[in-house]
């Protein structure tokens, strides 16, 4: 296949780009760097050291034999978008191409607009470029679980859920109720996708997922091939913060009760999944709704499987501290259980990685780059409040 990934120097993005290379595809790739420049913004930086575009590209023809085609431009300029597409004609188009980060859009008012206007804007452009183009190519778009909230009723995998309002039943959008502006931004996009299909029948893969971890997939067999790894208060989830905390022996710092419970997947997994949905694109014309996560877990059963690595790898344990919890979100033991058919259906089945096995490989690969994190020490506990 040809496949053009929106945003493809981030975390998911540069891992699918090598995937995609080994497994013989043909991969373009587009960013503006924008990532980069925002980790910086908040006073960090990988914690891996990743190479500049022009090297990585570089990197990987020395490896991997093969060519990533890379055009630096800004996914919010329309023709800018609608050009690359016209000239490469991919099969399918990935769009990572959002501010991705629930902090960063609750910082303050430019902040939470930056993020609605970026993320809503490179998504309509990807839209109506794929209609004015050529509508068969397949967008699988990623969302998140995050527009979900914590509803009492198991979550369906669809679009639309049947509903009895006021006692007359109709077929309805499935509910949402995000959790920050970024979150909120993910829920218009799902919105807008759904139009999109049933105006001009777009063929579309939402695919939304809960927090991804690691820092290898079976393609980084290199230093030069590492995708970015953020620790910071901002931009690392939880899991890879708790693990740079615990390499520089930081308390590992859980936000309120720590029974929060999130669907969480490795990056192997995730790109397995990734993988799995452009080989098997839906139906022309489909919208296809897709949930994707391998453990639900809580925010402290996180940190005792940091624990237990820790004192397998470092030599120590560190120690576990309960903060006040900067988000606004429910703290309780709740259910949280989405439905997952389409991947199975497909053939994906059990883990590749599991969390307790993936926190020894990373506590590995951050000891490394120690001094890396230590000298960003400050940025790990929490500075932006939701209510302000």
């Amino acid at each position: 296949m040809k496949i053009l990934i929106l945003g493809i120097d981030g975390y998911l993005g540069w891992a699918l780009a090598l995937r995609m290379v080994k497994r013989g595809h043909e991969v373009i790739g587009v960013d503006n760097f924008y990532t980069r420049r925002a980790v910086e913004e908040v006073g960090s930086w990988s914690a891996l050291p990743i190479l500049s575009m022009d090297d990585r590209v570089k990197a990987v023809e020395e490896i991997y034999g093969s060519r990533i085609i890379f055009h630096e431009a800004d996914v919010t300029d329309y023709d800018s978008v609608r050009h690359i597409i016209e000239e490469h004609r991919p099969d399918a188009i990935v769009h990572f191409a959002e501010q991705r980060s629930a902090p960063y859009s609750m910082i303050d008012i430019n902040h939470a607009s930056y993020t609605i206007t970026n993320n809503l804007k490179s998504t309509l452009n990807v839209i109506y470029s794929i209609r004015d183009v050529d509508r068969r190519i397949h967008l699988l778009k990623m969302g998140t679980l995050g527009e979900f909230g914590y509803p009492a009723f198991k979550l369906p995998e669809d679009a639309f859920v049947d509903a009895v309002i006021n006692g007359v039943k109709d077929r309805i959008l499935v509910p949402r109720w995000a959790g920050s502006w970024y979150h909120w931004s993910k829920v218009f996009d799902s919105f807008m996708l759904v139009y999109a299909n049933k105006l001009w029948g777009l063929t579309i893969t939402d695919f939304h997922q809960g927090p991804v971890y690691g820092t290898r997939t079976s393609e980084i067999v290199s230093d030069e091939l590492f995708t970015r790894f953020d620790f910071d208060d901002v931009w690392g989830t939880v899991f890879n913060r708790f693990c740079a905390e615990a390499v520089i022996g930081h308390e590992l710092t859980v936000y309120g009760s720590g029974l929060q419970k999130k669907g969480f997947t490795s990056l192997e997994d995730t790109i397995d999944a990734l993988m799995l949905l452009l080989e098997n694109p839906p139906s022309d014309g489909e919208y296809r709704t897709v949930y994707h996560y391998r453990e639900i877990l809580t925010l402290n059963t996180i940190a005792e499987l940091v624990r237990d690595a820790s004192r397998e790898v470092l030599g120590y344990e560190p120690r576990v501290a309960h903060i006040p919890n900067p988000r606004v979100e429910p703290e309780d033991d709740l259910y949280y259980e989405p439905e997952r058919r389409v991947l199975p259906r497909l053939g994906m089945y059990g883990l590749r990685r599991n969390m307790r096995d993936e926190a020894r490989g990373i506590l590995r690969d951050l000891s490394r780059f120690r001094d890396r994190i230590e000298a960003k020490a400050h940025v790990l506990k929490p500075r932006v409040r939701w209510r302000g």
